[in-house]
C-alpha cells in the first residue's frame, strides 16, 4: 500500500506513444501515457477502455462524431467501437485502466 506520484512518473516517459503500468486494481492495470499527434483508427473487440485526461486535450474521433476530452475529464470507450485520437497541440498525458491480460508492458517501480 503505497501512494503513487503520477507527475514524478509522468516525467520519466521520455517517448510519446510510450506508456507504463504505475498500478493494479482487482484485475486491471492502472496506466500512464504521453500521448502526441495522432492515432490511427483502432477498435478493440475484448474490452472497454478508460482515458482520463491528466494534462493537455485530446479529440476522440468517432465515425458518428467528435467529442473534445479536456484535463479532469474522462471517457469510456465501450468495446466493439471504432476511434481515433488525435492530440492538436503538444502532448497529452492519460490515465488508463484496461484488463491486466491486456497489458503487455514493462512496469515501472
Amino acid at each position: 500500500m503505497e501512494k503513487v506520484n503520477i507527475a514524478q512518473h509522468f516525467s520519466m516517459l521520455q517517448e510519446t506513444w510510450s506508456s507504463t503500468v504505475v498500478g493494479e486494481l482487482n484485475d486491471a492495470a492502472i496506466k500512464l501515457e504521453k500521448l502526441q499527434g495522432e492515432l490511427a483508427w483502432q477498435q478493440n473487440d475484448q474490452k472497454d477502455e478508460l482515458f482520463f485526461i491528466v494534462h493537455g486535450r485530446l479529440l476522440m474521433m468517432y465515425h458518428e462524431r467528435n467529442i473534445w476530452v479536456e484535463a479532469g475529464e474522462f471517457i469510456v470507450v465501450p468495446k466493439s467501437v471504432a476511434y481515433k485520437l488525435f492530440i492538436p497541440n503538444g502532448v497529452c498525458q492519460v490515465l488508463t485502466i484496461e484488463p491486466q491480460k491486456a497489458v503487455a508492458l514493462k512496469r515501472c517501480s
